[in-house]
């Protein structure tokens, strides 16, 4: 009897090692010469678009509206599915969530416009705010999805994140990373103005991104009138 509660033991294990490798396995990339498969978006009839109130970053002259969807009709409720309407949150100068768009109001007028026309999945939205009391340039950087690299037919947190960079009025909204390759980190070397960032590409294209691929590192100096970005090789 002890041998058998020891098998179904072990087999209750190895299932569940299965199902977590089918989840961490799941690609990142998928490659137009694999067999195309025609995938359509069908729209979430119960996703509602939502704007969270604006947050205004200190010392600036904007409002930043956070835009997402959520999802059910909001008129019913009960104490196990109660409805939210947030779809964002907001600390230490960054708003993070998985946002269809940030839209952007100049304290004082009337008119919103938004950061992109483009399909993204925002991540987060970052201020930099000591780089901006050091040198008056008010500044925001981003992680995002921007492309269904998976094709899978829609844009999710499965599809590769990128870095991009704005003025704190969303204008100038930049790509720094490379296309296809998976935004690892970032950081800014107050001393100097310079934000430095790595990605990791599929090297192997297996469609994962793993610690043999290829990792790539860069750098852009912030106070450049245009944000040039250059590589380096510290390895």
């Amino acid at each position: 009897m002890k041998n058998y509660h020891f098998y179904i033991a072990i087999l209750f294990v190895l299932f569940i090692s299965s199902c977590k490798k089918e989840e961490v396995e799941k690609p990142k990339v998928t490659y137009e010469n694999t067999p195309k498969v025609k995938q359509e978006t069908i729209a979430d009839t119960n996703q509602i678009e939502v704007a969270d109130l604006p947050v205004n970053m200190e010392g600036t002259n904007f409002l930043i509206h956070p835009v997402g969807v959520t999802t059910g009709t909001g008129k019913e409720k009960s104490s196990d599915n109660e409805q939210s309407f947030t779809v964002s949150n907001y600390g230490e100068y960054q708003i993070t969530g998985y946002l269809k768009n940030l839209k952007f109001q100049e304290i004082g007028k009337d008119s919103i416009y938004a950061l992109t026309d483009k399909p993204v999945l925002i991540e987060t939205a970052t201020y930099l705010k000591t780089f901006a009391d050091k040198t008056k340039q008010q500044l925001m950087l981003y992680s995002l999805a921007d492309m269904d690299t998976n094709k899978d037919g829609k844009l999710d947190t499965n599809d590769i994140k990128s870095l991009y960079i704005s003025t704190i009025s969303g204008q100038k909204f930049t790509k720094l990373s490379t296309d296809f390759q998976e935004l690892i980190d970032w950081k800014i070397i107050e001393s100097k103005n310079i934000l430095f960032f790595r990605t990791i590409e599929d090297a192997d294209k297996n469609g994962s991104l793993e610690r043999q691929d290829r990792i790539h590192y860069y750098f852009v100096n912030l106070t450049d009138k245009e944000w040039k970005v250059s590589s380096y090789k510290p390895i």
